[in-house]
């Protein structure tokens, strides 16, 4: 990958996160950031990515987000 891929990756990345930032309760981003761009990684669309890292932070990180 590319350094400007990457940029593009990260901002990607950066911007999906806070909608999980914006609900979750106090946890480190590089574990989401690190789960989100694994799945992109792996052919998964932004949307698949964000299922993935959510669900990684509940099930590994014990971040749980609650719904409403």
């Amino acid at each position: 990958m590319t350094v400007e891929a990457l940029a593009q990756r990260l901002r990607e990345t950066a911007e999906r996160h806070g909608a999980f930032e914006a609900v979750a309760p106090p946890h480190d981003w590089w574990d989401w950031y690190a789960a989100y761009m694994d799945a992109r990684e792996r052919g998964s669309s932004p949307e698949e990515a964000s299922a993935a890292a959510g669900r990684y932070m509940a099930d590994v990180k014990q971040v749980v987000v609650a719904r409403a």
